[in-house]
């Protein structure tokens, strides 16, 4: 009776996703009876016609809504149980107005992961920082980039690269401004690269045959260096910042919506809801061919059957976030809702869009769906995007974090 049992709740599972089985906008090889002939047409529309459990929306119980964002995040991170290993500090140097320092942290048994350490000069125990920021990179990106160190200088043997810091370079930026900097590197890049092969493809597959994910380690390992800062004698624990650039905005949203206790957020990319962006991007190339909008290191089984990144921007509510690069005023909207929902103030959400869409009149301001069947070029210029001037954006990130974290 039980397998009885489960075959009946599978066929129901099965008919409820059969719900809207006809995808009109991809047209490949229709039938007549207006029926797919194409799987990938068919899974499209089973994404279309079920929206995610946990998006945010006006009636929702803020509180309890947050609450089970959260919930649904640590479940599908499967972050270990254990506690980390304590970091050991194993070089240092001194720079123009901070000291860099190398430690090494052990988030898993058989893992050692280098991370770099900005401490701007008069800082110390007696003195703690105005605060603290955990730097996140992008895609290709080393924490070396971050910290305005030269490739490779892992030991901080080398001399800083000399001239004007650089626009990738946010460690370094916020040790400048009076913050200690943290900086490391996401899993597969830069010092955990393979043979100096930045291969996320493999480690992402490798973890998703473990019941894992790419942004599962890659996010746990940061969580492991998030609360470890909290426990270092300069950083005021109440005031860390995470700051991610475009890859990093996954671990930072991971952190954001598990750990009330960050302060605050700077998330440098456009912000995008990745399930549309599947179902927009169906314009088939030469050779019939359809891309996919992301690589495999950043899938995770479930994810967009719970909520899509605008969701978990305003699942950090009420606290200050910042976003550097635009994306549509339709996704802002919702976060602005949101934030009022927690009782925020007005500013608590802040918001900014690339130089050349700046202007109301340049954008698509009153977009409410994108529309499937265009390429990421099409798709870029709908939602804002300048690809070309995707950058840390220290003309914005400089004045909102002197206005939520006053100089001492």
């Amino acid at each position: 009776m039980k397998k009885l049992a489960a075959m009946i709740a599978a066929a129901a599972t099965l008919c409820a996703y059969a719900v809207d089985p006809i995808d009109k906008s991809i047209d490949i090889s229709a039938r007549e009876d207006g029926l797919n002939t194409s799987s990938l047409s068919m899974v499209r529309s089973l994404m279309r016609s079920h929206a995610p459990e946990c998006q945010f929306n006006d009636n929702v119980d803020f509180s309890a809504w947050q609450g089970r964002v959260a919930e649904e995040m640590t479940r599908l991170m499967r972050h270990p149980e254990a506690p980390a290993a304590e970091p050991r500090l194993v070089a240092s140097a001194q720079r123009p107005g901070y000291r860099i320092e190398r430690w090494e942290t052990f988030p898993l048994p058989d893992a050692v992961v280098g991370v770099f350490v900005l401490i701007p000069d008069g800082v110390d125990a007696d003195h703690p920082a105005r605060g603290a920021a955990l730097c996140i990179p992008g895609f290709g990106q080393t924490k070396e980039l971050l910290a305005g160190e030269a490739e490779r200088n892992y030991m901080l043997e080398a001399s800083r690269p000399e001239g004007e810091i650089k626009q990738a370079s946010m460690a370094r930026f916020f040790a400048e401004q009076g913050l200690v900097a943290v900086a490391v590197d996401n899993v597969s890049a830069g010092e955990l690269s393979d043979n100096g092969r930045f291969d996320y493809v493999h480690t992402a597959r490798h973890l998703l045959e473990l019941g894992w994910s790419w942004l599962g380690l890659t996010s746990w390992q940061d969580r492991v260096v998030l609360d470890w800062m909290k426990t270092l004698p300069e950083v005021p624990a109440d005031r860390i910042i995470v700051s991610g650039f475009s890859l990093g905005t996954e671990p930072l949203m991971v952190l954001g919506v598990t750990d009330p206790s960050i302060y605050a957020f700077v998330y440098n990319d456009f912000l995008c809801r990745t399930r549309e962006r599947i179902l927009s991007l169906t314009a088939p190339d030469d050779n019939g061919y359809r891309q996919f909008p992301n690589n495999i290191d950043h899938l995770i089984p479930g994810f967009l059957a719970k909520f899509d990144f605008p969701d978990l921007v305003a699942a950090m509510a009420p606290r200050p976030v910042i976003c550097t690069e635009g994306g549509l005023d339709r996704d802002f909207r919702l976060i602005q809702r949101a934030y009022a929902r927690a009782g925020a103030p007005a500013d608590a959400f802040e918001y900014h869009h690339y130089a050349m869409f700046e202007a109301d009149s340049t954008r698509s301001v009153d977009l409410e769906v994108v529309p499937a069947g265009i390429d990421k070029w099409e798709y870029f210029r709908l939602c804002n995007v300048d690809p070309p001037h995707h950058y840390f954006k220290t003309e914005h990130v400089r004045p909102w974090l002197d206005r939520i974290l006053p100089k001492r």
